[in-house]
């Protein structure tokens, strides 16, 4: 079964870049352009494997964002990788403290990527973590 995940940015441009390289290399794509579209997504598919979630959004950022999600014991155990633009001294310790279980910066490097979809720490979480 493929891996599904789910991409919340605001920008279409950046879910469409994303989306092609990660569908050419197996995965099921499932996007959002806000948390408001994400929670509607998340209750509608049975299986989100991985949340990549842009941190700098509009309406709801990633800072907000990833510790609701985190609290909601229906999407606690789905490993979330915060991406986002910032590079700077401190912006992955700030991720990983509003709760992302791993960090990317933008742009995107998608061999850097598939290594962390890969890593143990990804690829354990649901399975340490699942309820169901």
């Amino acid at each position: 079964m493929k891996k599904s995940i789910l991409i919340v940015d605001d920008d279409p441009r950046n879910i469409f870049a994303l989306s092609a390289m990660l569908k050419a290399r197996g995965f099921a794509v499932l996007s959002a352009t806000g948390m408001k579209e994400a929670y509607t997504v998340l209750q509608q598919q049975e299986t989100v494997d991985v949340i990549l979630m842009d941190m700098m959004m509009p309406d709801m950022d990633g800072y907000e964002a990833i510790p609701r999600l985190k609290q909601d014991a229906r999407y606690k155990h789905i490993p979330l990788i915060a991406v986002t633009a910032q590079a700077m001294a401190g912006d992955r310790e700030k991720c990983l403290a509003a709760g992302a279980d791993a960090y990317h910066s933008k742009p995107i490097d998608i061999d850097a990527l598939l290594e962390l979809l890969k890593s143990p720490p990804i690829n354990q979480i649901r399975n340490t973590n699942d309820t169901g």
